[in-house]
């Protein structure tokens, strides 16, 4: 059967425009819609879908691909919630998924309604073309991710995990094709930083505005904060970081070779990051892939404009990198803003790492070669946090693979205004990723 890959970009063009206009922004998520939607294409195409809901409107869809069983399953994840939207800083509308400049424009374009389109079009072109497969192929649209997902890939975890247990996953947080010092490299994910999110609390003498002193706990927490700001945490390198710095020194050109790997050491890495010709994406990138990060996000302090405040307050979004604790963050921080500020954590989840190689990874980098032969594929650690935390509790092996070649500077726009996917590429991630599972799901 030859696919008609110009009818396919259509295809998948549609459903990905019909994800977007489905507003599931979490919160509140409001993710039912979406799972209906994507139940009606599987029905109509003869695969049996599941919605199930954690709560009401937090759907969940799974359907599965039937193999031989002679190998254990393979699962593609995506959730379908968004993050929320400034809507008047957009060009486009960004639930409108209208179509200019050859780009899909709107929320979810990159986050990830792209990867549920991709998979889901995979599991249409697997399903016209009955080729035989010694794996199931289960395809899993979630909730929540985007606020932790409890309601979501966690819920499924430990509510239905036989309906998603598998030996790997397909999932978000890699697969970007990058240009780094005139060599481009594919991404993919298989590591993952956890989180460390807390309250940052100074207390002071409450008091009339009029009589300003220097025990105001807003200017003790605005201290506090502009030390963070300031401050480079101490460098930690960890195998999926070495193996991904590695793997681009040893592509680009000679000249570099040397600065890439120094960025591993903490004695050379602040010298080297100055003279590698970087934009700033890359440059952010490699720190967070180095250092545990802080990011304060929200502040509370003060019910009246003329009373000082006894307390201020900052929630912050800390990432631990793999082997990092909150109590080894606690200590960095403390190094950085001493004892005048309280640390209350507020939710963690631990970093992970994965296997590498494996034969689906060995699988990722063959179909790679054949679409970007001068590209190789490295293991990364994404600097995010994904539901791969949640699915991995089940011995899954997950890898981040969405398919895509896209400068930095778009992937900036993922939870940023004009978010945005040039049509092309998803053509470009759909064939490479429908190439991927078919070839892994058909052999034992």
């Amino acid at each position: 059967m030859t696919t008609n890959w110009d009818a396919i970009r259509a295809e998948t063009t549609r459903y990905l425009q019909d994800l977007i206009r489905i507003d599931t922004s979490n919160p509140p998520g409001h993710e039912t819609p979406a799972a209906e939607y994507l139940a009606g294409v599987l029905k109509r195409e003869g695969i049996e879908p599941t919605v199930l809901q954690a709560a009401p409107g937090r759907g969940n869809l799974v359907a599965r691909l039937k193999g031989d069983g002679r190998a254990a399953p393979l699962l593609l994840m995506a959730h379908l919630d968004v993050v929320p939207v400034e809507a008047d800083q957009w060009t486009h509308p960004p639930f409108g998924a209208e179509s200019a400049d050859g780009f899909l424009w709107g929320r979810g374009a990159l986050d990830v309604k792209d990867l549920a389109a991709m998979e889901l079009m995979t599991l249409l072109i697997l399903k016209r073309a009955g080729k035989p497969l010694a794996r199931d192929v289960i395809f899993m649209a979630n909730a929540d991710e985007e606020t932790g997902g409890k309601l979501g890939a966690g819920w499924m975890v430990k509510e239905h995990p036989d309906l998603i247990r598998a030996e790997y996953a397909l999932n978000e947080g890699g697969g970007f094709g990058l240009d780094i010092l005139g060599r481009r490299v594919f991404t993919c994910q298989i590591g993952e930083k956890g989180t460390a999110r807390f309250a940052l609390r100074a207390r002071g003498r409450s008091g009339h505005g009029s009589q300003p002193h220097p025990d105001n706990a807003i200017l003790k927490l605005a201290d506090a904060l502009q030390r963070i700001g300031a401050a480079e945490l101490p460098l930690h390198a960890t195998k999926t970081t070495r193996l991904f710095l590695e793997g681009v020194a040893a592509n680009v050109d000679q000249r570099y070779h040397a600065d890439m790997l120094a960025l591993l050491d903490a004695k050379k890495y602040n010298a080297a990051i100055k003279r590698l010709p970087l934009d700033d994406g890359l440059r952010s990138m490699f720190y967070a892939m180095l250092h545990n990060t802080i990011t304060p996000t929200m502040l509370h302090a003060g019910s009246k404009i003329n009373v000082i405040p006894s307390v201020a307050e900052a929630k912050c979004d800390a990432r631990l990198l793999p082997g990092q604790t909150p109590p080894d963050l606690e200590r960095e921080l403390r190094a950085v803003v001493g004892d005048t500020v309280a640390i209350e954590f507020i939710d963690n989840n631990l970093g992970r790492e994965g296997d590498h190689p494996t034969r689906l990874f060995e699988t990722i980098a063959r179909v790679m070669a054949r679409h970007e032969p001068r590209s190789p594929v490295l293991p990364y650690l994404v600097v995010g946090a994904t539901d791969a935390r949640h699915v991995g509790r089940l011995g899954t092996r997950v890898y981040g693979f969405c398919p895509m070649i896209a400068p930095t500077a778009e992937l900036d726009r993922i939870h940023g205004h004009d978010e945005r996917i040039s049509i092309d590429n998803l053509l470009f991630g759909t064939r490479v990723l429908h190439e991927i599972v078919s070839e892994f799901a058909a052999g034992a």
